[in-house]
C-alpha cells in the first residue's frame, strides 16, 4: 500500500492498514514523497505494519513525469521482492506500471479537480499539467479497480478522466473515540485546520470572517506570510495528529469553508470529537453531513461570521449540532471502511484467479 506524509493520506493509510492487519492481512506501507515526521512515525507504534520509505516524487510534485521511470523501477523491484497479493495505490499514475498483482487505485484528489474548484483552470493548459492529466487518466484505465471516498468526487473523476469502469464508493472511516477523547469541557472558540497557503482550504475567507467575531478562531496547520490574517485569527502552527485531536476535543465549533474537499478527514475527526460543524456548501460535504452541519457559501465571509456568532451565542443550538455531528460521525467507522476494502480485495483476487484459470485453459486448447 503506497502512502504519503504530506496530507490526510497518511492518517487514512496508517489507520486502514492497521485495521486490515487486525483482520489478518500483512500490510507493507510504502511511503512516497517527503519522509514521515517523528509524530507521524509514532502513529505506527503498536502495529505490525512494515514501513518502506522511498525518495520517489509525488505525482502532483512531478507533473512533467521526470521521476516516472525511477518510480517504475523502484516500485516494480519492490513488488518482485515482497510478492504482494494486492497492490493498493493511494495515487493514480503509478497504476500504469506493469504490475504482476491486481491493482487498486484510490482517488483521493487530483490537480485538475482542484484547479476547477479553485478557479485556476487556466493552469491546466500548461504542457506539464496536460502530461499529468494524461497519466492520471491512463492510471485509472489501467487499474483493475478504483475507489472514490464520496459519490460527489467519484462523479468529478468520471467526468474529467473517463475511467474504463465505474468506481467503487468507500467512505473514509475513523476508529471509535474513547471516552477520554470526547470528555473535554467544550470552550467557545472556532477551530479550523489546513495549510494557510492552500487555496482549496479557503482560510483567507475564514480570516475575514474572524474580524468582528465574538469568539476567537484558531487555525492548525502551516502558515503563510502572504495570507492576510486578522487579529482575531490565531495560527497554532503545524500540530501532531494527537495535538490536533486534543484541540478538537476542546473546541465548541469546527469550521471548514473549503472550496475543494473530496472527503475531509479532519471534519470527520472534529465531528467525532463533538464539534458543531460549519461547512462550505459543496457537494462532498452535503453528501456526508446533510442534516448534521450548517452550510454556508464559501465566498461569503459575512454569512460565515453571522453563523459562527449565532452558534457562539446560542449554547443550546450549538449543543444540538454537536450531538448531530457526533452521531453522524459514527456512520463513518474504521471498521466499516476496512471491511469494505477487504471485500474489494477479495473480489480482485477472485477475478485474478478466474483470469489465470481462463488463460491456462486457453493455452491448453491452443
Amino acid at each position: 500500500m503506497t502512502t504519503d506524509a504530506v496530507g490526510g493520506v497518511w492518517s487514512y493509510a496508517t489507520s486502514l492498514a492497521a485495521a486490515l492487519a487486525a483482520l489478518g492481512a500483512e500490510i507493507h506501507l510504502v511511503s512516497l514523497g517527503p519522509a514521515p515526521r517523528p509524530d507521524q512515525r509514532a502513529m505506527l507504534r503498536g502495529t505490525e505494519l512494515c514501513l518502506v520509505e522511498t525518495d520517489l516524487a509525488l505525482e502532483w510534485q512531478d507533473p512533467d513525469a521526470h521521476d516516472l521511470d525511477h518510480a517504475r523501477g523502484t516500485l516494480l523491484a519492490l513488488e518482485r521482492e515482497r510478492r504482494p497479493d494486492i497492490v493498493h495505490l493511494n495515487s493514480l499514475r503509478e497504476a500504469t506500471f506493469d504490475w504482476h498483482a491486481p491493482v487498486l487505485a484510490v482517488a483521493h484528489s487530483c490537480v485538475p479537480s482542484w484547479a476547477l474548484a479553485c478557479n485556476e483552470a487556466g493552469m491546466l493548459q500548461e504542457p506539464r499539467w496536460q502530461r499529468y492529466s494524461e497519466l492520471i487518466a491512463a492510471g485509472l484505465r489501467c487499474a483493475d479497480a478504483w475507489v472514490a471516498p464520496t459519490c460527489a468526487f467519484g462523479e468529478v473523476i468520471g467526468r474529467l478522466h473517463a475511467p474504463r469502469c465505474p468506481g467503487t464508493l468507500i467512505w473514509n472511516g475513523l476508529a471509535a473515540s474513547t471516552p477520554d477523547a470526547v470528555g473535554h469541557k467544550k470552550e467557545t472558540f472556532v477551530l479550523a485546520a489546513g495549510r494557510m497557503w492552500d487555496k482549496a482550504k479557503n482560510l483567507s475567507t475564514l480570516s475575514k470572517a474572524a474580524d468582528g467575531l465574538a469568539c476567537p478562531v484558531l487555525v492548525a496547520g502551516a502558515g503563510s506570510d502572504s495570507t492576510v490574517v486578522t487579529s482575531n485569527l490565531h495560527q497554532l502552527g503545524e500540530l501532531s495528529h494527537d495535538e490536533l485531536r486534543r484541540w478538537m476535543g476542546r473546541a465548541a465549533i469546527y469550521a471548514s469553508p473549503a472550496l475543494y474537499e473530496p472527503f475531509g478527514l479532519s471534519v470527520l475527526e472534529a465531528a467525532a470529537a463533538g464539534c458543531a460543524l460549519v461547512l462550505s456548501d459543496i457537494p462532498s460535504f452535503r453528501e456526508l453531513w446533510q442534516d448534521a452541519a450548517v452550510f454556508v457559501a464559501p465566498a461569503d465571509a459575512g454569512a460565515i461570521r453571522s453563523t459562527l456568532n449565532w452558534l457562539a451565542a446560542d449554547p443550546r443550538a450549538c449543543a444540538t449540532l454537536q450531538d448531530a455531528a457526533r452521531r453522524r460521525a459514527a456512520r463513518y467507522s474504521l471498521r466499516r471502511m476496512a471491511a469494505s476494502y477487504a471485500e474489494l480485495y477479495g473480489d480482485l483476487l477472485a477475478r485474478a484467479s478466474s483470469d489465470r484459470r481462463s488463460n491456462t485453459y486457453a493455452e491448453a486448447c491452443a
